[in-house]
């Protein structure tokens, strides 16, 4: 069993389905490989408005559910963090550079760790200085991670993964895809581990 996990490093949907994400790959032994694609590219490409440009009956009821799954979830994030948006060129760049030259483990490690930072810590991870510091955080060089992330290919590679997204019909985050299966939302990982239970023989769908 395999997962394609499309994230937002900028998403709370995103932070809170992290850690239950991993703990229903490992569960079920499914691999699960993260994709920090560009949202705002893929909201244009399929319909959807980037926050600043949702009716305020949108972003008003947004806070609100953002407020019952932080206590669903027992997760002591901020609902409004000062920092949001940051921009995520370069922390993606490196999590797609570990992904492509250390696994898939570390790059979901460090993207974790950068939404961690931004929902529940107050930090800007957009910020070079403060991004190392968590690189450093998940046990890696800082240094050697942040002048590889700086690589020109790594932008272009998120540029073709965003573009493969959209064809496969991703449209939100987090999107968490098995096979054919689209999964959209951290609400949706009941059906993530339905699906994951049913093994390698076929769709959720199929009787």
């Amino acid at each position: 069993m395999h997962i394609d996990y499309y994230a937002s490093l900028n998403s709370p949907w995103t932070y809170m389905g992290g850690a239950r994400i991993e703990a229903l790959a490992a569960k079920y032994s499914a691999t699960l490989r993260i994709w920090p694609v560009d949202f705002g590219t893929i909201f244009a490409g399929s319909g959807g408005l980037p926050l600043p440009k949702r009716s305020p009956q949108r972003q008003a009821y947004r806070l609100q559910e953002l407020a019952r799954w932080k206590a669903e979830l027992g997760l002591p994030f901020n609902t409004q963090p000062k920092h949001f948006p940051t921009s995520e060129a370069l922390s993606s760049s490196c999590v797609i550079a570990l992904r492509e030259t250390a696994g898939d483990a570390p790059a979901i490690r460090l993207a974790q760790r950068v939404l961690k930072a931004l929902w529940e810590e107050e930090q800007n991870p957009g910020d070079e200085a403060t991004l190392a510091a968590l690189i450093g955080d998940c046990g890696l060089d800082a240094q050697a991670v942040i002048a590889l992330g700086k690589e020109p290919r790594w932008a272009e590679m998120r540029e073709r993964d965003t573009a493969a997204a959209l064809a496969r019909g991703v449209f939100g985050a987090p999107s968490y895809v098995i096979g054919e299966d689209i999964f959209w939302g951290q609400d949706r990982l009941m059906f993530v581990e339905k699906r994951l239970a049913k093994g390698s023989g076929g769709s959720l769908f199929e009787a």
